[in-house]
């Protein structure tokens, strides 16, 4: 692969192009408190990558005038996060009104090699523009952008934010608005929303699970790129059917089935057969919070983990694995049903009593999330939607061992996976498992 230099410009702030009270999406808010679903993700960054392989006129600059404009509608994302009290609390919320420093960071960068000859992983770091370790979540912009053109006329559209602005689905949207105004369309297709009275909010078992995690002792987690391939997922899903008399698994739950299970077995040698493996997966409930069509706030948790032993994972039929993931999946809805309440206290109890007990933790925990059909892939800024969508995952210290299953590439033959769950000294094993699975 080519060396590669990129050269970067000094970051502009891109505010709306107009006043947002004059967009018909305009809500009146000025505060707009955060949801159950946001609070517990201020301060958390994520970062992806969409990689464009055929040119269109100044990328920069386009992409930059769709942004201004798509601020409009979605005015709340150029503002800032800020305490405000009420009464005897103190609680956080979205600050819109128009401040000085108010908009997003933008950057335009330019590489001097083509795309075809860079390894874009090897470059990350320098393709976005990232968030102080140790800053302080409060009146920091809520997203920044970098959009780097190669030698090639290629380009990578590289955005950070802070999570409390939207969740994946939700920051999909409105780079999928960035594309359309971009391309002179008068309006996005999909009128956004970010205020929602009517969106039930996150289930109180779901809020003690997050808790619960957060105090945890993380663990030192190097990151690791792996692939899956087609064939291997056609299998799982194919002799599923069969065993199940023509049920149904779904790409991620193959998918899933396999990352517990290689990841299980590639750290045994820490824990005993007997010992608890928990899978806890992110899932959209959207639909069954009833939000609005075009909101674009957090609307996603990680479910209650699916329980298992470490020998039933590692050692069992690979078809039981996805019928427990099936299972975690139907109850979902469940979660927002008071009738529920009793049976995911007694989840609650159990996990607080292995974490009370030490048997909570990098061994016999594995969280996965899947950007697959959140919608980054069809962000279009005016020359077709993007050959890949990556993700950034920073090694250090992390609670939760995860993985993400990337959106695939048309022609490509595997799925792309992005994993920080295990330590150096297991990265090769993992490696090894999902390469000689049988």
């Amino acid at each position: 692969m080519a060396i590669v230099v990129i050269s970067k410009s000094p970051p502009v702030l891109v505010k709306p192009s107009s006043d947002p009270a004059t967009s018909a999406t305009f809500d009146h808010f000025s505060l707009i408190s955060l949801t159950s679903y946001d609070e517990p993700n201020v301060g958390r960054p994520v970062t992806a990558f969409l990689v464009f392989e055929c040119p269109i006129d100044d990328p920069a600059e386009t992409i930059r005038r769709g942004l201004s404009l798509a601020l409009v509608p979605y005015y709340p994302i150029s503002g800032r996060l800020t305490n405000f009290a009420l009464a005897y609390d103190v609680f956080t919320a979205i600050h819109c009104s128009t401040m000085e420093d108010a908009g997003v960071p933008f950057v335009a960068a330019s590489a001097d090699a083509a795309l075809r000859d860079v390894d874009l992983r090897s470059h990350l770091e320098e393709l976005a523009v990232f968030y102080p370790a140790d800053g302080d979540p409060l009146m920091r912009p809520l997203l920044l952008v970098q959009v780097t053109v190669f030698s090639c006329g290629g380009f990578v559209v590289g955005v950070t934010w802070d999570q409390a602005i939207a969740d994946g689905a939700g920051m999909s949207q409105f780079l999928q608005a960035v594309g359309e105004l971009a391309r002179g369309m008068p309006s996005p297709t999909v009128v956004p929303f970010r205020h929602d009275l009517a969106l039930a909010g996150m289930p109180l078992a779901i809020q003690r699970v997050d808790r619960l995690i957060n105090s945890l002792q993380p663990s030192l987690l190097t990151l690791v790129h792996a692939s899956v391939p087609y064939s291997l997922v056609t299998r799982i899903k194919h002799e599923f059917a069969a065993v199940y008399s023509g049920q149904p698994c779904t790409v991620f739950e193959a998918v899933t089935a396999l990352l517990w299970r290689c990841r299980t077995r590639a750290v045994m040698s820490e824990s005993d057969p007997s010992s608890p493996a928990l899978l806890g997966f992110v899932a959209d409930t959207r639909r069954h919070a009833g939000a609005k069509h075009g909101f674009y706030g957090n609307c996603c948790f990680l479910a209650p983990p699916v329980a298992a032993t470490s020998g039933a994972v590692a050692e069992g039929d690979i078809n039981d694995v996805v019928k427990m993931i099936q299972h975690a999946k139907d109850r979902i809805p469940s979660l927002y049903s008071a009738s529920s309440t009793t049976d995911y206290d007694e989840d609650g109890r159990r996990l607080q009593e292995l974490a009370d007990t030490g048997k909570l933790g990098y061994c016999n925990m594995l969280g996965v999330s899947c950007w697959r059909n959140l919608g980054m892939e069809k962000a279009d800024f005016g020359g077709g939607t993007p050959a890949r969508v990556m993700g950034y995952m920073k090694e250090g210290m992390g609670r939760l061992p995860s993985c993400v299953c990337l959106p695939s590439v048309d022609g490509d033959e595997s799925f792309s996976v992005m994993a920080l769950c295990v330590k150096e000294e297991h990265a090769a094993a993992f490696l090894i498992e999902l390469a000689t699975f049988n």
